[in-house]
């Protein structure tokens, strides 16, 4: 279960979220992630006190799992020494540090690609490494989600934006960077040598929004935000049933979705009295308002029944996060991991990759600051035996 990146050396100095989840994603696929803290640890680990948990950080353990923590103080020149050490001897470099701050410590990619050309060397930005804002901070809130037009575009006519969940871009970046990493990688294989990769939570949002930015950008023409009341397709849209629970109706084949949808819901009339797409446009508050009646008829679980007597009626409940925890498919897809602690696991939802010939899985949960410091200056064998009494002191 060792992974497709066995044998693979990671260093990253990631804070918060957005570069320790390429970490992370980097560990679970089996390379050996050192993760670089200073003193007072990765400010995520303070994210379950942010959520009002007594102990623990659910969101840090998650991206932190099967890492190796090293904690050297940067503001000091053997910390200094030290993180250059490690990343000299290291396949990959991982960082969301702003570049200014990782030129003063000497971790710009020029500098330590200059000592190690073989590096390929992985960086996410708030909003890119060239441009005017190329080193302002952002977190995804910020960048992904209000800047590259989330939240405009999920936002009501009428309404305030509503609120990103936590970590929504920075994952997405992550996975991205890890991407880029394996690439980058192949590359080398190939030709020898290293090379800068980057990303950035604007660049990441963008790209989650393609669809209506690119049909703007090639046309001028921006997609209208729609209103459930007055969807032009009625099967692309979401019911609620009698006993309160949602569900997504996935028509998008209007051609091919409508008559199955006549039928479930028992009007097999409405097939020639709205045979073309643009009949049901022009009647759509009619037809959604009629199908809010009926399905107001029935739970949901019935629902679910008729709908499946119809392969081609395309559906989707509405699930809260305990719908998906109790979720038996999920389960079955691999959603959760079980991360050895000790003699006992602890259950953790899985990165979405799995690999069929090379399989993997979490080794660890996530590490204590600092807690392999010692182990890791011995394997990279970065400082003297006098700063590793320093460093063991510093602790």
């Amino acid at each position: 279960m060792a992974g497709p990146l066995e044998g693979i050396r990671v260093v990253e100095l990631g804070v918060w979220v957005a570069a320790p989840a390429t970490g992370g994603i980097l560990a679970d696929w089996g390379a050996d992630v050192v993760k670089i803290e200073p003193p007072t640890g990765d400010p995520a680990r303070r994210f379950g006190r942010m959520l009002g948990l007594e102990e623990g950080s659910p969101p840090f353990e998650m991206d932190n799992r099967g890492k190796r923590s090293i904690m050297l103080d940067l503001a000091e020149p053997d910390g200094r020494s030290a993180a250059a050490e490690l990343v000299s001897g290291a396949d990959v470099f991982i960082t969301n540090v702003r570049p200014s701050a990782l030129r003063r410590v000497g971790l710009d990619f020029d500098t330590v690609a200059a000592g190690n050309p073989r590096l390929v060397y992985g960086l996410i930005t708030g909003y890119g490494d060239t441009g005017p804002d190329a080193d302002r901070a952002a977190y995804d809130v910020a960048a992904f989600w209000a800047r590259a037009g989330l939240a405009h575009l999920l936002t009501r006519p009428g309404d305030t934006p509503p609120f990103q969940r936590g970590g929504m871009g920075d994952h997405s970046a992550g996975m991205s960077l890890a991407a880029g990493v394996c690439a980058a990688l192949v590359a080398r294989s190939r030709t020898g040598a290293g090379q800068l990769v980057s990303t950035s939570l604007y660049r990441q949002g963008a790209y989650t929004v393609s669809f209506d930015l690119n049909t703007f950008l090639m046309t001028g023409h921006a997609i209208a935000i729609g209103q459930r009341e007055s969807m032009a397709n009625p099967c692309m849209n979401n019911y609620v049933a009698a006993d309160g629970r949602r569900f997504w109706i996935v028509g998008l084949q209007v051609d091919r979705h409508w008559a199955p949808l006549c039928r479930v819901v028992g009007r097999p009339d409405w097939m020639t009295a709205y045979p073309r797409p643009r009949d049901r446009a022009a009647n759509s508050v009619d037809i959604i308002a009629a199908l809010d009646e009926i399905f107001a008829t029935k739970p949901l679980d019935e629902w679910a029944k008729l709908f499946a007597a119809e392969p081609d009626f395309f559906w989707s409940p509405i699930n809260s996060i305990e719908d998906v925890i109790a979720d038996e498919q999920f389960h079955a897809a691999g959603g959760v991991v079980y991360v050895p602690d000790g003699d006992s696991t602890v259950p953790m939802i899985a990165t979405p990759v799995d690999f069929h010939g090379t399989p993997s899985a979490p080794r660890s949960i996530a590490p204590n600051i600092g807690q392999h410091t010692d182990e890791i200056l011995d394997d990279f064998g970065a400082q003297s035996g006098a700063e590793r009494t320093k460093a063991r002191r510093n602790r």
